[in-house]
């Protein structure tokens, strides 16, 4: 028989999360840029890739490519060799070198910092533009990652077929502003190292006591 926990309140988010932050008080982003620029690169490298990852492949291709300038002025095949180690590299060097070229037409070779503008650069998505707004330029966002998204789910602090947009609206709702870009963090460490997708660590989860899925 499927029990039905209740949703979490605001404040049990809060709380949840609170307890997220005291078990990884070092969660930081851990994506390694020199510039706002490399930032948005190694962000848009970052799909479907560890950073841990991402970190190995970028000082060569930062290095290569100091600026948009640069970058704009090559082709695809020209950036695959750098980010060769990554998946979806093919794909990747075309959302590169097109995202330069666009920065460089549209915006003057400066990283645009509006949500708006940053989303119609190529490779950029909604969790990109929100990462680079909250990291780069200290503009509150909420990005929602697969390690966000898994952890809300699970601790039924968002319906199970809740949207990402949706997921992003109720953390938003449930957590101060400028604690935005902490709980991101702490939710991602928890995502990574205790709520894992294989083999999560239920029976020694500090949450375990709210969590639907681990007393499933």
């Amino acid at each position: 028989i499927e029990r039905s926990l209740p949703m979490l309140t605001d404040q049990e988010i809060r709380q949840a999360i609170h307890v997220m932050r005291q078990k990884f008080p070092e969660a930081n982003t851990t994506l390694k840029a020199d510039t706002t620029f490399h930032f948005l690169l190694a962000t848009i490298l970052s799909a479907q890739a560890t950073d841990k990852s991402v970190n190995l492949t970028t000082p060569a291709l930062f290095q290569r490519f100091p600026g948009p300038r640069d970058l704009a002025a090559v082709e695809p095949a020209d950036v695959e060799p750098y980010i060769k180690r990554l998946g979806l590299y093919r794909n990747k060097a075309k959302y590169l070198v097109n995202c330069s070229r666009a920065i460089v037409k549209d915006f003057n070779g400066t990283v645009p910092h509006t949500r708006k503008e940053l989303m119609s650069l190529p490779g950029v998505g909604r969790k990109v533009a929100d990462v680079v707004l909250a990291e780069c330029f200290k503009i509150p966002a909420f990005a929602v990652d697969t390690h966000v998204s898994r952890v809300a789910r699970r601790l039924n602090m968002v319906d199970q077929k809740a949207t990402l947009l949706q997921i992003e609206h109720r953390l938003m709702a449930a957590v101060p502003e400028d604690k935005w870009l902490d709980a991101h963090h702490s939710m991602i460490y928890w995502g990574r190292h205790q709520c894992t997708a294989r083999n999560p660590k239920c029976a020694h989860c500090p949450l375990l006591a709210m969590c639907k899925y681990g007393q499933d």
